[in-house]
C-alpha cells in the first residue's frame, strides 16, 4: 500500500516543485508526528534536517529523498542560520520539493519564523507545518501537566538561550506563573538565582525531563534552591526541558510512561 492510499485523501496536500515546507517532527517519538510531517518526509525530494530530528523520525523518509544535515548544537562545529536559509532558497529555485524539517515546532523557538521571512522575500512558496513542541510533550511524558485546574491558570513557555542575554527572569517570577524553559540547562545557575531574587521561593519544585519522549528518556524533580547542584549530581546530560512550578508535585500521580513500557515490554516478551 503506497503511503498516498494510506491516508484519507482529505488530509493530504499539494507539496509543488519549487516549494519549501518549514515541519515541526515533534519531540522525538515518531508516533507524535503530524501526517502531514509524515507526508512531507515522504515526498520531499531533499530534506535539510536539525540535529534533534529523531533517527527514528529520518528512518521514514522516502529513499529517494535527498538528506542534508544542518543541525545547530552548543559548543559544537554547526551549520550557520544564514547558510542554511540560503540552502533552502538554492534548493526551491533548482525546482526541488523541500522539506525543512526541525525538531518540536518550527515556528517555537525553532528560528522557523526567520527562515519563512527568507522565503517570503524571495518569492519562495512555502507552507508551515506545526509539530508538538516539547516544551509541552516533554513534561507531559513525564507526568507533568503544563496547566491543571488546581496549580495554575497559565504557563510562560521561555528559552535560557537568546541574543540580548534572554528574558528578565526577575519580572518573570513575578507573575507567578510556571515555566516551561527550553536551552535552559548552561543558564540554569542564573536563572534559578535571578528566579528566586524576583520571589519565588528555594522550595518552588522543578522536573527536568531528558531526551523527551525517546527510550532514553530521564527525569529528575527537585527544587529552585537544590536544582543546580541536584543537576550537576544526576549524571543527566541535555537536550532538556526544564520546568518550574507546583504543577510539578503532580507527577507522582501522573507517571504513566513506566506502566506503559512494562506491558509493552510484557507483550514481547510473550511474543
Amino acid at each position: 500500500m503506497s503511503f498516498e492510499s494510506s491516508i484519507p485523501e482529505s488530509v493530504l496536500v499539494p507539496f509543488a516543485p519549487g516549494s519549501v515546507w518549514l515541519a515541526g517532527s515533534g519531540p522525538g517519538d515518531p508516533g507524535l508526528l503530524t501526517l502531514l510531517a509524515l507526508q512531507g518526509l515522504r515526498q520531499a525530494d531533499v530534506i535539510v534536517h536539525d540535529a534533534l530530528v529523531a533517527e527514528r523520525i529520518m528512518a521514514l523518509a522516502s529513499p529517494s529523498a535527498r538528506l542534508e544535515f544542518a543541525g545547530k548544537r552548543g559548543g559544537r562545529p554547526s551549520a550557520h542560520q544564514d547558510d542554511i536559509t540560503n540552502r533552502l532558497i538554492e534548493l526551491a529555485k533548482e525546482g526541488h520539493r523541500v522539506l525543512r524539517l526541525k525538531g518540536g515546532d518550527p515556528f517555537v523557538f525553532g528560528r522557523g519564523g526567520e527562515e519563512a521571512q527568507a522565503l517570503a522575500a524571495h518569492g519562495i512558496p512555502f507552507r508551515i507545518v506545526p509539530g508538538i513542541t516539547s516544551g509541552i510533550a516533554g513534561p507531559a511524558y513525564a507526568g507533568i501537566p503544563a496547566t491543571h485546574r488546581d496549580t495554575n491558570q497559565a504557563v510562560i513557555l521561555a528559552t535560557g538561550h537568546s541574543l540580548g542575554g534572554g528574558p528578565d527572569w526577575r519580572a518573570l517570577a513575578a507573575t507567578k506563573a510556571p515555566l516551561i524553559l527550553y536551552m535552559g540547562w548552561k543558564a540554569l545557575p542564573t536563572i534559578a538565582a535571578e528566579l528566586m531574587a524576583g520571589g519565588l521561593s528555594a522550595d518552588t519544585p522543578v522536573g527536568v525531563v531528558t531526551e523527551a519522549t525517546t527510550a532514553n528518556q530521564k527525569s529528575l524533580v527537585t527544587s529552585l534552591g537544590t536544582c543546580v547542584a541536584d543537576l550537576a549530581a544526576s549524571g543527566l546530560e541535555p537536550p532538556a526541558i526544564i520546568v518550574i512550578g507546583e504543577m510539578v508535585r503532580l507527577r507522582p500521580a501522573l507517571d504513566w510512561l513506566p506502566g506503559q513500557m512494562a506491558l509493552q515490554n510484557a507483550r514481547e516478551n510473550n511474543g
